[in-house]
This record gives C-alpha cells, structure tokens and sequence, in this order.
C-alpha cells in the first residue's frame, strides 16, 4: 500500500470519527475516499487491518465507554446516541468487546476482573495517567487474582531479554519452552519473565523462561530448572489489539510504551515487584501481545 492508499484510509477514518453517532454506510465511506465502495474497502483493510464495518463498530463502542464513564447518560441513551438498535444489541455486543456489561462498568469505581480501554478508565482528582496513545493502538487492562503458588524456571546466565535467551539455548529448539509446555500440573501457560533483584541469584540473567505449578508441587523438576516460591498477588494484565505476524515487534513496542506511561496509583494500587516477576505471554497475532506486572492496593497516609 502506498501514500495514495493511506492518504484515502486516513480521509475514510476523518469521515468516520465526524459521523459517529449518525448512520453510516458502506457509499458514505467509499465516496469520502473517492473510491468505489469495494476498492474502498479493499484499501481501508490493506491499511487497518479490519473492514469500515468493523472499525466502525470498535469506534463507537469504545467511544460509546467513554460516554458511560464520563456522563450520567443512562445505558440505552448511550446505545441509540451510537446507533446501536437496542439496548439488547448494546449490552450483548459490549459485553463481547470488554467483558463487562455496560450497566456494571459504568457503575463500578475500579476496573477489577474485566477489560476495559485503558485511557478512558476513570482517575483520581490527584492523580494523573499520560494518555498519547496512538489512535490505533487500543491498550486494555485487567487486574486478575494469583494464588500462592511456585515458579518453574530455567534460568539464563546473563540474558536481559528475549533474544540474548535465545542465544544462550538456541530459538530453534526452544528447549526451556518445549520442556514447559507438557507440564500437566502448569497452572498457566509458559511466559518469558523480567526478575526482580529478590528473585535473582548472583550469577544469573535478568530474563528467563518460566511456569507456575500449584504451591504443593511435587512432580519432577527438569535438569536446569529451579523453584522460585510466589505469594498470592493481583497481577495487572496489559493486552494490545491483534496483529499480523510480520508486526509482532511494533505489537510489542506499542504495549511497551503504553505500559511505560500507565499509573496504577490512580486506580489505587501500586507496583509491587518484590511480588512475583514481569511476566510476557507468547506473542500470537490472533489475541494480541499480553503482559502482566504484579501490584498491590497503595496505602493512604493521613
């Protein structure tokens, strides 16, 4: 796609944003591009990724958050302002974006247990969360529950990331990961981890590979691999939009970025590394790239 193409996808997206809340159809988009409405379409998912329907409909129900969030406006109000033709339609279809019904997350002060657009989460008056995302890079949070458990973990000699681990066990073999994934007893499934200080030997690297079993493991610890014993904790889940294959490094810079200007005291919680580790998800395009950082409620001073 060249400079036409997303000059034409960038006139289809202005349209778009200015006619949110009215009636929209295929023609409306394809004449804003000057395009027949199939080249029109053609274009707009060559530089998107996801048909004008498609991003239509994440538009107004992200949009359609931030109503529920920053008004008083009741639930079907909101579902007709977006020309969604029910309250029935509203709810079940954000209910299938966010995990929540529209009712509860305008209601519930903190973002517990769901997925939510991460910059139109309510803020404290004190506090404050830089929000530049890129208009296309929809970051979502969620806090999940961990219990008490062990770490399964193969250590690295002094890699701080992924690709110095893959140089010290090799990529094609993925040995430490092969390893991990027929563990029957893994409660989840293998991450990549940053460790804190308290959770890394002198001697070792700063990234490893690792899964977590349940507290009272006792199965077979695999030539390499040692047991790190962690607390029960929140984890705060940071999950980008899917992606195609060939972009799964900008996928990652994006969330990293995201996550580098995140405040988790303004929805009263803080970091707590000393917890359990950084831990990243396998990056798979159909899901988006995933990961979690411990945290705990942040105490109030008088």
């Amino acid at each position: 796609m060249g400079s036409e193409s997303r000059e034409a996808t960038e006139r289809m997206m202005a349209f778009i944003k200015a006619h949110l809340r009215e009636p929209i159809t295929a023609r409306d988009v394809a004449d804003a591009a000057g395009y027949s409405p199939f080249h029109a379409a053609r274009v707009f998912k060559g530089e998107t990724g996801l048909a004008p329907f498609e991003y239509i409909r994440r538009e107004r129900l992200t949009q359609s958050a931030h109503a529920l969030r920053s008004t008083d406006a009741r639930v079907l109000d909101v579902a007709l302002d977006f020309v969604f033709g029910s309250h029935e339609g509203f709810t079940r279809a954000f209910s299938n974006a966010f995990g929540i019904t529209p009712k509860k997350y305008a209601s519930v002060p903190k973002p517990d247990g769901w997925l939510v657009p991460r910059y139109y989460l309510d803020r404290q008056k004190n506090l404050t969360e830089e929000s530049t995302m890129s208009n296309t890079a929809i970051i979502f949070t969620q806090i999940v529950e961990r219990p008490a458990r062990k770490l399964l973990l193969c250590r690295s000699k002094c890699a701080e990331d992924y690709y110095e681990y893959c140089g010290e066990f090799g990529c094609e073999d993925a040995i430490p990961w092969n390893v991990m994934s027929v563990i029957k007893e893994a409660l989840y499934e293998p991450v990549g981890l940053w460790l804190p200080d308290n959770m890394r030997p002198a001697g070792t690297g700063l990234y490893a590979q690792g899964v977590e079993v349940p507290a009272d493991y006792a199965g077979e610890v695999p030539e390499g691999f040692d047991f790190i014993d962690l607390p029960a904790c929140k984890m705060l889940v940071f999950q980008g939009e899917p992606f195609k294959d060939e972009d799964f490094e900008t996928a990652i810079g994006a969330l990293w970025e995201a996550c580098g200007k995140f405040n988790p005291e303004a929805y009263g919680y803080e970091y707590a590394p000393e917890l359990a580790p950084r831990m990243q998800l396998s990056p798979e395009g159909w899901r988006g790239y995933i990961e979690m950082r411990p945290i705990r409620e942040k105490m109030l001073h008088a």
